[in-house]
């Protein structure tokens, strides 16, 4: 396994700000898992002026599935500010149903802050 400071290089990795059309801007936040089987999958949140777009840990978890895997151990985001930011309640919610497993999943935070998945979804 990778350790958390080489997942958060991985997520500040793919982070590139830029704008695709007059309503598209992509890649402010990268966001990196870890999945059960050792592989590491990316992805970078997608913001539209329609609201069609979706989160980097949406895109990183659509990796994974795309790779056949669905169990993770670990995530991060990162924001263009090289700031680790929590996942939004859509992606919590997403990281939960695709696996309930996933409610064990590290979820890492700032300040070297590290909470289970289940930690951010009480009362589920």
């Amino acid at each position: 396994m990778i350790s958390d400071e080489e997942l958060i290089r991985r997520a500040t990795q793919v982070i590139n700000p830029r704008r695709l059309s007059p309503s598209v801007e992509v890649g402010g936040v990268g966001s990196a898992l870890i999945t059960d089987n050792g592989n590491v999958y990316v992805g970078v949140c997608i913001d539209t002026g329609s609201s069609l777009g979706f989160c980097a840990e949406h895109n990183a978890v659509g990796s994974m599935i795309t790779h056949g895997e669905n169990k993770i151990i670990s995530i991060v985001a990162v924001n263009w500010d090289k700031n680790i930011i929590a996942p939004c309640g859509r992606c919590r919610e997403l990281i939960y149903q695709i696996d309930a497993a996933n409610s064990e999943t590290r979820v890492l935070l700032r300040n070297g802050r590290v909470v289970r998945l289940k930690e951010l979804l009480p009362e589920r």
